[in-house]
């Protein structure tokens, strides 16, 4: 019997979705725009978006954690929420001067990918 929850465990283990790895990969990105911030957004804008990025692989082992398909899409959802305020905070960024058109087209890039791995991922539990 705890061989099967084991099995069961790394079988549908949050840790082996692409789309949480690839998420992982967007924190990494994001940060490194953060550090060519103004130092006035430290606490503002800089702390909305890491809260933003962190959320996302964040919800997405939360949601892969709980036994139900409702809670699981509602933590997906949550995910995709947060890719929506990455991409918003990026593009008033982008306006303000603090990261280049180019910084945000490759950031952007990585949103529109997870939004679609989420997307189909969500469409799988029904």
């Amino acid at each position: 019997m705890l061989e099967t929850v084991k099995k069961n465990f790394m079988e549908n283990n949050y840790q082996n979705l692409d789309v949480y790895k690839v998420s992982k990969e967007l924190i990494h990105l994001v940060y490194q725009l953060l550090k060519k911030f103004p130092p006035e957004e430290k606490y503002a804008l800089c702390d909305q978006i890491r809260r933003a990025v962190i959320s996302v692989p964040a919800n997405i082992a939360e949601g892969m954690g709980r036994t139900s398909t409702k809670e699981q899409k509602h933590f997906l959802e949550i995910s995709y929420g947060s890719l929506m305020e990455i991409q918003c905070h990026l593009d008033i960024a982008t306006e303000l001067a603090y990261i280049s058109k180019e910084e945000y087209n490759v950031a952007n890039a990585y949103i529109h990918r997870l939004a679609n791995m989420i997307n189909k991922l969500h469409a799988l539990r029904r």
